[in-house]
């Protein structure tokens, strides 16, 4: 089914949603217990087998999502936040020859529910420090289903035609992977208040995955009749496309002849701007301060 969403995949997820919504139902009743609330937007890219380089010139996608911080001290604080972006990547773009034969694509919608530690290098006070660079690590639950586009120009969603044999039971070694997986976000950015309650920051941040198939490749070629024959013609167009690369050189792949690479797995990255709002404060001596919801309109 040509359908966004598996719901029986994104149980956990869902779950792990609502008890945040719950959270922020309550942010301006208990505002002392949280500190920032705010809204995240930038662009994503992707790091793997069709896309070798962490900063190309190609590939940036929009993303958004939302954030809150619950700081224990001005510099120690956990964080979380849902997001969501695009990831896309072409063989066809790539400056790698090897990488243009094999002229493979793919894109995917990926939805990002992360936790994290959260370091200021400097106390963020009103009366003190009004700037400070920061750190982050932790973990993420994400979802992804990776699509391309066959020779007819249709969208066809790759992991049910197991095209590098994940699945199939004269390839036991290959399980057929999930589209909810881990991934664990790390990096840093600055941040400033800009007035009494709100606080802008930059920050680049990267996801090492738990899977080499956010792009449908990893290991090696299989049979491309096997395919033909468990898995339709579909699946072997879309498990090899160097026969419509310009100057194809009329060789199809042969059995375990390398499609990725099985000892590295995928990565994605976001370089975004948050917007929060505080709803507690430190004052000069590190102590907690109660502060209403901030008005926007005064």
């Amino acid at each position: 089914m040509d359908t966004f969403f598996s719901m029986t995949s994104l149980r956990p997820a869902i779950f792990r949603l609502f008890f945040c919504l719950s959270l922020l139902s309550n942010v301006c009743l208990k505002a002392q217990q949280h500190q920032e609330l705010g809204l995240m937007a930038g662009v994503a890219n992707y790091y793997g087998d069709l896309q070798q380089s962490w900063f190309p010139n190609y590939g940036y996608e929009p993303m958004g999502g939302i954030i809150y911080k619950y700081f224990m001290n001005p510099h120690i604080g956990i964080r979380t936040g849902l997001s969501y972006t695009n990831l896309t990547a072409s063989d066809a773009l790539s400056n790698n020859p090897a990488q243009q034969a094999r002229n493979l694509s793919f894109s995917t919608h990926l939805v990002e529910l992360h936790a994290a530690l959260e370091i200021n290098f400097a106390p963020l006070e009103i009366r003190k420090a009004h700037f400070t660079p920061y750190i982050f690590g932790g973990i993420a639950l994400f979802y992804y289903n990776p699509y391309a586009t066959d020779p007819q120009g249709n969208k066809v969603y790759l992991r049910p035609l197991s095209t590098e044999g994940e699945g199939l039971s004269m390839y036991p070694d290959r399980k057929e992977y999930s589209l909810v997986n881990m991934s664990f976000p790390f990096g840093g950015g600055f941040k400033v208040l800009i007035a009494k309650h709100i606080v802008l920051a930059y920050e680049l941040g990267f996801r090492y995955t738990n899977t080499g198939y956010l792009d449908d490749v990893s290991k090696s070629y299989v049979s491309l009749n096997t395919l033909l024959m468990n898995k339709g013609p579909i699946s072997a167009e879309m498990s090899y496309r160097g026969n419509t690369a310009p100057g194809w050189n009329r060789a199809y792949p042969n059995y375990g002849d390398t499609r990725g690479n099985p000892n590295s797995n995928d990565w994605y990255w976001y370089g975004n701007i948050t917007l929060t709002f505080f709803f507690r404060q430190f004052n000069g001596h590190g102590e907690p301060q109660k502060t209403d919801c901030p008005r926007l309109f005064r």
